[in-house]
Formats: structure tokens, C-alpha cells, sequence
């Protein structure tokens, strides 16, 4: 998108690369406003094609789809950061696209990902590139023990192994099918943290508060903000980062940066999408503007407003295990009833219809005036669903 790119109303017609449920929530945020949408996804029953006013069903890469799209959509989005680059650039040619294709790209590539930290002067974890046996031969003794992971394709802990040593590495590359990766160095974590960002065409840049993340089995759990344990610098300092790589991207639309940070308070980032993230999702219901709605205002260029957190906020994502308690083997629906009663509560859950173990079926967002009595609320209602305490 240009830096002239005039306003797009409602009324207008916004397009959406994916049909998962940040689609389906990005669709919601842009109803609300007034403008149409069209999902392309080739799954009949996808989340957001089942709310959209039209579904293209087609994969990402399809001519006549994308072709569909462009002539419904005004300016087209992406949920999912492996929506296909060259789709994109497609697009982009005919449409305002944002993100736009080459900002996707280097998000799509951990090694490109990690080169562009770099660029912006943030500091990543120490890591080395290999894509032959000749690099993995050389692997710098300090980067193990480490966390082998796939150049592409990888997220929710998808195309990773943790390895102890090279013996571990060589077969961990071997088990990968040796696909580029990347081996990143074990580090002593204290905790982790994202920051979310919303970026217009013009360089306007507006932001979240950092919020404090737990992964299990890498997939995000929780999130609470205001983020425990984070102190105003640190909070500061992870913001102007977040901003620094949106900004030496030349980024549109709102993009999510993970952080580490140390037990030293060394912060170090971790990865990025290029899309409304999981850890965001608490700001529809703590937060006067939600990603969403920043989301539809950067892919419009409508002015991009500061979010406001007016509640704190613990959000709990709710994945297909929760269907299969004690064990068993058809899925039953959790006691929704009993976790409605609490106070604060808001439960989103995506339309997915086949529960499976590690699919984000929903999320529930606790929200209260202290952030004592969000956290309260979030373990009543963890126990409620037999997720473990945090």
C-alpha cells in the first residue's frame, strides 16, 4: 500500500487471505464497521468462509480464486503468515494488499526473520543457518544444547527439536528431512512477552501493552497483561523494537513480536507474524479497539487510534484436549455453563467443528479491574476446564 492510498469506506467489500479464526475475527471487526468481506480458503466449513458475505473456496494459489477475490475485494489482508508470498504479490499488483507480499516473505523464513532483526539493531538469540552438511558440520559448539527448527512452515512448535549435542543434532536434521533450518541456542529464560503493533502506509505506528505469554508444548496458554514481572524500561524497550522492525520492513497492518527475555533481563526477539496474533486476542474485550479493528483500519487507512486497556485481562486458549477429558473418546463439550457463571468471563469459541488434540477450538478472556482478581477469576475458570494451573 502507498503512503497516498486514499480512505476506503464502508460499504466497501475487504478481502481476506485464510479462512482460520483470525480470519473469522478480523471478519467480525470489519462487519461491525459496516464493510463487506470475502474469505478465499478451499475449506467449505473454515471459520471465517462460514461468517463472510462470500466464500471463495479455492486454495491460495489458484488462478480463477485469486482472480475471484481480487474482483470482490477493494484491499485484501492475510491471516495466516503462510499464506503463499506469490499469492500475495498477485494480488498486489490489482489490489492494496497489506501486509504486503515481501514483508510476508521475510516472516515466512527464519533465517530471513532473523537477518532482518538484525538489520532493525535488535538483538536475537545466537543462532546458525543450516542448509547443508557442511554447515552442520561446522555448528559452533556454544549454540548447543539448542532448538533445531525448520526454515519454513513452522509455528505452534510445529518443525522443532530440542537437541543436546551433535550426535542429537545430525539426527534431529536427518528426522527434518534435512529442509533448511535453523539451530537456535537453549537460552535460561525468565519469561516471554510479545508486543503487538499496528502500522499504517504512512509510518503511523500504535501499539499494545507488552503482554506476558506461558507456552506448553509450544503452543501458547495463557497471556495476561498487564505482563507480570515487567518493568517500565524493559516494557519500553521491547515497544521501540517491536516498532524498529515494523518500520525497516516498510510494514502495513499489524504484526506481533515475540520476545525472550533472560534472567539477566537481556531481551532478545524471538520471531514475528505478520498478522494479528493468539497472545492479542484478550484486546477484544480489555481493550476499547481491538487487533482487529486496528487490523481493518491499517488495511483501509483510516486513522490508526492508540488502544486503550481499560480491564486487566488473563486469556486462556482452549484447545481440542478439552473435549476429551478423562479420556474419553468421543468429544464432549466442556461445562461452559459453569465457567459463563464466572464473573468477567467471555468466551469465544471459532465454529470448528472436529475437536482434535492441539487445535485452538477457542479462547476465554478473563477481565476484571486488578490484575489479582483477573488471574483469580482465570484459574477458577482453568479448573473448571481441567487445564493445569499456571
Amino acid at each position: 500500500m502507498s503512503a497516498s492510498a486514499p480512505f476506503i469506506g464502508p460499504g466497501a467489500t475487504l478481502g481476506v487471505m485464510g479462512g482460520g479464526q483470525l480470519g473469522r475475527m478480523f471478519v467480525h471487526a470489519a462487519q461491525r464497521l459496516g464493510y463487506l468481506t470475502a474469505v478465499l480458503d478451499e475449506d467449505p466449513a473454515s471459520p471465517a468462509g462460514r461468517v463472510a458475505h462470500y466464500h471463495v473456496q479455492a486454495g491460495y494459489l489458484d488462478e480463477a480464486g485469486l482472480a475471484q477475490l481480487m474482483q470482490r475485494s477493494a484491499a485484501i489482508t492475510t491471516e495466516f503468515e503462510n499464506v503463499p508470498a506469490a499469492a500475495l504479490r498477485t494480488l498486489a499488483a490489482h489490489r492494496p494488499v497489506a501486509p504486503g507480499p515481501e514483508a510476508v516473505a521475510v516472516c515466512q523464513d527464519r533465517a530471513a526473520e532473523k537477518a532482518h532483526f538484525v538489520r532493525s539493531g535488535v538483538a536475537c538469540a545466537p543462532h546458525a543457518l543450516i542448509e547443508t552438511p557442511e554447515q552442520l558440520a561446522a555448528v559452533d559448539a556454544r549454540l548447543l544444547p539448542g532448538i533445531l527448527k525448520t526454515s519454513s512452515l513452522g509455528y505452534d512448535g510445529k518443525g522443532q527439536v530440542r537437541v543436546d549435542d551433535r550426535v542429537a543434532l545430525a539426527a534431529a536434521w536427518d528426522a527434518l528431512k534435512r529442509v533448511p533450518c535453523v539451530l537456535e541456542q537453549r537460552l535460561d529464560l525468565a519469561f516471554e512477552i510479545s508486543v503487538i503493533v499496528a502500522r499504517a502506509a504512512s509510518g503511523a505506528l500504535v501499539h499494545f501493552p507488552p503482554q506476558h505469554n506461558l507456552h506448553r508444548d509450544g503452543i501458547l496458554a495463557v497471556t495476561t497483561v498487564p505482563a507480570p514481572g515487567l518493568d517500565v524500561a524493559l516494557a519500553e524497550r521491547a515497544v521501540g523494537a517491536a516498532g524498529r522492525i515494523a518500520a525497516e520492513l516498510g510494514y502495513a497492518g499489524v504484526l506481533c513480536v515475540e520476545f525472550f527475555v533472560l534472567r539477566d533481563g537481556t531481551l532478545l526477539a524471538n520471531e514475528m507474524a505478520p498478522r494479528p496474533h493468539n497472545s492479542g486476542h484478550y484486546s477484544i474485550d480489555a481493550c476499547d479497539l481491538s487487533q482487529f479493528d486496528l487490523q481493518v483500519r491499517a488495511l483501509t487507512g483510516a486513522p490508526l487510534v492508540a488502544p486503550r486497556l481499560h480491564s486487566s485481562a488473563v486469556m486462556l486458549n482452549l484447545l481440542g484436549e478439552l473435549w476429551f477429558r478423562d479420556g474419553s473418546a468421543e468429544p464432549r463439550e466442556p461445562d461452559w455453563a459453569a465457567v459463563l457463571a464466572l464473573p468477567g468471563v467471555h468466551l469465544h469459541l471459532y465454529g470448528k467443528l472436529q475437536a482434535r488434540a492441539g487445535r485452538k477450538m477457542g479462547h476465554l478472556t478473563c477481565t476484571a479491574a486488578t490484575p489479582e482478581q483477573a488471574r483469580a477469576t482465570a484459574l477458577e475458570a482453568a479448573a473448571v476446564l481441567g487445564i493445569a494451573p499456571f
